[in-house]
């Protein structure tokens, strides 16, 4: 426990004592602190040492307990300490073995899934595939030194150039939390505004100036709050290149990079990463309704009128992965993924540390929201970029998802030409972050470390941050150590300080620099961080290291370059303490400035290090370590310049044309995907009222929207009461004329059309001209029930033919027909059908044939939503898991294949008694183990089982039905129970608005009571599109619509 060594002796004292021993003593304890005085002892003991530890102030607490007066308060308060620090060591201990216990679970689970997943891939591996050697990386870690040849110099870069100017790429990025902006970026402002800010904004500024790049959108949230900067809110900006004549004379056409900043979330107000997970949906929504339009304009300009759609859609942290995924399953593009840091290794973090328990944790960070998201990256990503091999080898490993060992057999298999039997893993590609290295001109004083050469040439004046850095010190000629980063506790400043003034050798040679972000008050930074701070600074004072050390209260970004040719100046060294640092961008920039580095031997400078070989690594934990490594460099002369040398002769590796020419090359050996139906009708998305091939009921929406006009109705709300016969008579006398000659136009197309062709593409683009569109997704415990509702709902608003009807179910067609022809229900009401949980997409048909169900499926759907579905080899493998089930119960049959309720992209089991299956999310990891991307529902209260492709869901299928018909998401409206099957939580997200309706679902709720996350965490009960109704009758629904504005009376 740093800053309470002091404490070590009780702390071995007390756990020696033993379980019996501690009781016993603790029983002794109670009973002499209630004789003494009026102190209270046992409140004390209870609030703050049961209930109320933290390690954090502990050494707070016994300096308040030395300056007591009184003997026997400060005896009491130092004892009852002692308890308190055994509390923390006991609970961290028994933290530390559950997690083990959990890691050797999830150890066991991996081997049984790898060695199931083998025996299904029954032919004979090769030798190759058998290796399981720690060495071989590269077959599942590609990196920078590959097979792409590096850029090594200009003739290189222009035949490459040449090879690409061809290619104009659309590319979409995505980075929603912190505060993003092309210049004067606030880093270190918060938590969520550092390195992976600056990192997404030059990678999309650098992909922009690449060959074979038309455009770049790195897509954001739009902040608009009073405590932050108005540019935040601005819905484009331009981003400019560094080299702007230049990169015009290269690039000639390019459209650019741009910040596109979509509005999501609390209007008026910053909030952090952690909040935002409600809000994932309605980011899509509206990142949707740019990409479409963007590629309408694209296809104008480049695509000879067909829409030029995204090559690829990229997230950046676990929630622009989970929307990056969900925006490449609506529009079936390819997606990639890059962590940045992820959940899984956090978590450990945290437990290690002992403060916490896993619910504090994920009620603090919603942590296993974020690990579900990453999850599902894997699932949807074709490539996961990381920045080094440690953070595959050490940290994906931890997902349910990814096996390293079981990926190299996928991909000796995919090599040989062999079938894996519907498995499927991302591949892993190291590519390093790029760096500008426009702005680093090289000086005579930082070549031979002669500061007096800037001191007397007038011609180049101090940057203003060289005096403000000085000042600090009583001998500013000294090197100076260089540290840059937040003060966050995992970044190890503290250790950094008492090496620095436990060392005097150290301190007599050497200044200490610390880059702590900016700030204004202490008192209005994080409690985190002002922990952090306080501590540095109270260090600083223990080792009287005034003059010595220096921590500016300020700093802009621009003058970062400057704080490091300082140091390169003064024959400085940059650090790196981190205890666990995911790549360390500081040290690029600080070799490219030639400064040597002392680094984290913990992650990405591992990397760093072998490539540059400018410094030396360390154990962050070793204080004296860092202190010899510190001293060593700044006194040995020779070894500085040699790793000075080292560092800026290898940083060309690091360069962004280098990072972009490898991620385009990566991107170009994806499988291209886009819309299957943009070849056959990509137009009627602007054109569909004049479609020969519009029903009747289209044909009344004309007339509708032609009263309307004529009223001069503004539709801002329909009035349920006012149905007039005077006002239908002047309908029918208005547009006479029209609905005749469109029946005789429908009735003739229909003669003259030959039998097999489509006639979807003609008839239903009247999506796009609904008012409303009514989304009836209500889970129900009985079918009746749910035909009850929907009975209800039509009644209320069906008479008004500007307002459409989807069915959105886990039922299969068949069974929506059957019910329907029980309760009268015409299924030609409705626009479309979407069945078996979001995997089948239907259109109401006028078919004669009495074999045949009037329906007609979209046969484009199903093809949009195939990506990684496991066919046979994923059906096998669940009547394997059913068997097994079934075998631990006493009655046979529990979970039966429904082979009549499956379809080509939807099995379904049935299910006798829901108590005996298993929690969703256990399901879910099996299938992953085991490489298999699907997505398992739990429906009708647990009596079926669906298993559909990954991408696939009802929420899914209205976004296609807005992608590929025009129906506007913002005028659904989606109607659901209280509960409902295991998707529930993707119906009430978005920009659509959503009726739920009390007292319908209840029982359902058992389905989520062993959910990872709690539903809070998703879902934003208190939006204003949401809203809940008193009940589910007709009065209720009807209340529920008049407070969305959607009806009137």
């Amino acid at each position: 426990m740093a800053g309470n060594d002091w404490l070590n002796s009780y702390l071995e004292a007390i756990l020696d004592v033993g379980g019996q021993g501690i009781s016993d003593a603790k029983k002794k304890s109670s009973l002499l602190l209630r004789e003494r005085g009026h102190f209270s002892p046992t409140r004390y003991f209870v609030e703050e040492v049961i209930t109320g530890f933290d390690e954090s102030d502990l050494h707070r607490s016994w300096v308040r307990a030395a300056a007591t007066k009184s003997p026997q308060e400060r005896n009491t308060r130092l004892e009852n300490m002692c308890w308190r620090i055994w509390n923390l060591a006991r609970k961290k201990k028994q933290l530390e073995g559950e997690e083990a216990q959990r890691n050797a679970k999830r150890r066991l689970e991996h081997e049984r899934g790898r060695r199931e997943a083998t025996a299904d891939m029954s032919e004979d591996l090769s030798e190759g595939e058998k290796a399981d050697l720690p060495s071989d990386v590269q077959t599942h870690g590609d990196s920078i030194k590959g097979t792409m040849p590096r850029i090594s110099s200009a003739d290189v870069m222009e035949n490459w150039a040449n090879q690409q100017k061809d290619k104009k790429w659309y590319i979409v990025l995505i980075s929603l939390h912190g505060l993003l902006r092309g210049e004067n970026m606030e880093l270190g402002r918060d938590s969520d505004t550092g390195g992976q800010v600056k990192y997404v904004v030059e990678l999309a500024r650098a992909l922009g100036n690449m060959p074979g790049v038309y455009r770049v959108d790195l897509l954001t949230r739009q902040v608009s709050a009073p405590d932050v900067d108005w540019s935040y809110a601005e819905p484009t900006e331009m981003l400019n290149p560094m080299n702007v004549e230049e990169c015009m004379k290269e690039l000639g056409e390019s459209c650019g990079s741009y910040i596109i900043r979509i509005p999501f979330g609390p209007k008026d107000k910053y909030i952090p990463k952690e909040l935002l997970w409600p809000h994932i949906p309605e980011f899509v929504d509206g990142a949707l309704s740019h990409i479409i339009q963007m590629s309408k304009v694209l296809g104008e300009q480049i695509g000879g009128g067909q829409p030029v759609w995204p090559v690829a859609i990229h997230g950046h942290y676990a929630d622009a992965g989970d929307s990056a995924a969900l925006l490449s399953g609506a529009l079936n593009v390819p997606m990639l993924f890059t962590g940045h840091s992820l959940g899984r290794n956090k978590l450990e973090q945290l437990l290690k540390q002992g403060r916490q328990s896993r619910e504090e944790i994920n009620s603090t960070y919603k942590i296993m929201r974020r690990i579900e998201a990453e999850e599902l990256c894997l699932d949807a990503s074709e490539i996961v970029i990381t920045s080094t091999r440690q953070e595959i080898e050490e940290q994906w490993r931890l997902y349910e998802g990814f096996d390293p060992v079981l990926e190299r057999k996928l991909r000796a298999r995919i090599k040989r030409g062999v079938s894996c039997h519907g498995r499927f893993m991302p591949r892993m590609v190291v590519i390093p972050p790029g760096m500008e290295f426009h702005h680093i001109v090289p000086h005579d004083g930082d070549a031979d470390g002669n500061p007096e050469k800037f001191d007397n040439n007038p011609s180049s004046p101090d940057p203003p941050i060289w005096s403000e850095i000085m000042n600090f010190f009583s001998n500013p000629r000294k090197p100076m150590i260089l540290a840059l980063a937040r003060p966050d506790p995992k970044k190890n400043l503290t250790t950094l300080v008492k090496a620095f003034g436990e060392c005097r050798p150290l301190r007599e040679l050497a200044n200490l620099t610390l880059i702590m972000g900016n700030r204004d008050d202490i008192d209005e930074m994080s409690s985190t961080n002002a922990a952090v701070l306080l501590s540095i600074l109270k260090l600083i004072d223990k080792y009287d290291l005034y003059g010595l050390v220096a921590y500016p209260k300020h700093h802009k970004q621009s003058e970062v370059p400057d704080i490091y040719r300082l140091a390169a100046k003064t024959k400085g060294v940059f650090i790196n303490p981190a205890f666990i640092e995911p790549f360390g961008l500081t040290l690029i920039e600080a070799a490219a400035h030639g400064l040597p580095i002392v680094a984290t031997k913990n992650g990405g400078p591992v990397d760093i290090h072998r490539v540059l070989d400018n410094g030396l690594l360390v154990d962050p934990h070793d204080q004296q370590c860092i202190a010899d490594a510190l001293l060593k460099l700044v006194s040995d002369k020779q070894l500085w310049t040699r790793c000075r040398q080292n560092g800026l002769k290898n940083i060309h590796l690091f360069s962004w044309p280098e990072h972009c020419k490898t991620y385009l090359s990566r991107i170009a050996i994806c499988k291209p995907r886009q819309p299957q139906w943009q070849r056959i009708d990509v137009g009627l998305g602007n054109s569909g009222s004049d479609s020969p091939g519009d029903s009747l009921r289209d044909i009344q929406d004309l007339s509708l929207n032609l009263k309307f006009s004529l009223d001069g109705e503004k539709n801002e709300g329909m009035d349920i009461e006012e149905n007039s016969s005077d006002q239908k008579s002047s309908l029918e006398s208005a547009v006479s004329k029209l609905t005749k000659g469109a029946i005789e136009g429908v009735e003739k197309a229909g003669s003259t059309e030959k039998a097999d062709q489509n006639s979807v593409g003609n008839r239903f683009p009247a999506l796009q001209r609904r008012k409303y569109i009514f989304v009836i997704a209500v889970d129900c415990d009985a079918t009746s029930d749910f035909l009850e509702t929907t009975k209800i709902v039509m009644e209320i608003t069906g008479k008004y033919s500007f307002v459409g009807f989807i069915l959105s179910t886990s039922l299969s067609i068949s069974d929506i027909h059957s019910a329907m022809a029980l309760a009268k229900i015409n299924p030609s009401d409705f626009d479309a059908f979407i069945c078996n949980s979001g995997s089948e997409l239907y259109y109401p048909s006028s078919s004669s044939e009495a074999s045949e169900l009037p329906f007609e499926l979209d046969l484009e759907y199903q093809s949009h939503i195939e990506y990684r579905w496991g066919g046979e080899g994923l059906r096998k493998t669940l009547v394997r898991w059913a068997a097994s089930v079934n075998e631990k119960n006493v009655d046979e049959g529990q979970i039966v294949e429904d082979k009549s309720g499956s379809t080509t992209y939807c099995y379904s089991f049935k299910v006798k008694d829901s108590a005996l299956l298993p929690p969703v999310k256990e399901l879910r990891k099996l299938m992953r183990i085991q490489a298999l991307r699907c997505h398992v529902i739990y429906c009708q209260n647990g009596a079926k089982l669906n298993v559909i492709p990954v991408l696939a869901s009802r929420a899914q299928a209205l976004r296609y039905l807005y992608i590929r018909w025009g129906m506007e998401l913002s005028n659904a409206v989606v109607f659901v129970g209280e509960c409902g099957d295991t998707d529930y939580e993707g119906l009430l997200g978005g920009v659509h608005k959503t009726v739920i309706l009390k007292g319908i679902g209840i029982n359902a709720s058992k389905l989520h009571t062993n959910r990872s996350y709690p539903l809070e965490h998703v879902i934003s009960y208190d939006s204003p599109n949401i809203v809940q109704s008193e009940g589910h009758t007709e009065e209720d629904i009807k209340a529920s619509l008049g407070h969305l504005g959607i009806v009137k009376g």
